[in-house]
């Protein structure tokens, strides 16, 4: 089993569940979400706390006991205090870092197709906030490094501050 997979999730007041045998229903004071569950993976309730288990002891289901618990736990969160995009600094020993949250499917899929780097040392690439170009037609960002510090394209745009553009993500 999965060490992630064996933590427990705590269940903040206001915050109620239906386990189904394929999916689990959270509702909270910001919404209702319905996370589904890869098959194999099962969720007991018990004294304010959610428990992923495994349904049999198959090497194939170990992959996503933690990341069933993590879809979970992030639902929980999500109608409890709302979803964040975080694209942060490293700490401050690694300056020349950044470090992106990845984010996968119900099934495990990648939900990130591609990361192309676009300023190199040597051939540094600069736009206006008038200028940033979407990424797929929106359906992507840009890591851009202004006078404000790293933001999305979108972020940038919306602060009207223009910068060297780092990376497209889609």
């Amino acid at each position: 089993m999965s060490r992630i997979g064996k933590k427990p999730i705590a269940l903040p007041k206001g915050v109620s569940v239906k386990i189904a045998a394929d999916a689990v229903e959270v509702q909270g004071p910001k919404g209702k979400l319905r996370q589904p569950l890869p098959p194999g993976i099962v969720f007991a309730q018990s004294d304010g706390t959610l428990v992923a288990s495994l349904a049999r002891e198959d090497a194939t289901l170990k992959k996503f006991h933690g990341l069933a618990r993590s879809l979970v736990a992030n639902a929980v969160a999500g109608v409890t205090d709302g979803f964040k995009m975080v694209a942060a600094p490293a700490a401050p020993a690694e300056r020349h870092v950044i470090r992106l949250f990845l984010k996968y499917g119900p099934h495990g899929e990648k939900v990130i197709s591609g990361v192309e780097r676009i300023s190199r040392p040597g051939r540094r690439v600069y736009f206006r906030s008038t200028e940033v170009p979407p990424v797929l037609g929106g359906l992507g960002t840009s890591i851009l490094t202004t006078s404000r510090g790293v933001m999305t394209g979108r972020a940038a745009v919306q602060a009207g501050v223009g910068g060297e553009v780092l990376c497209n993500i889609w």
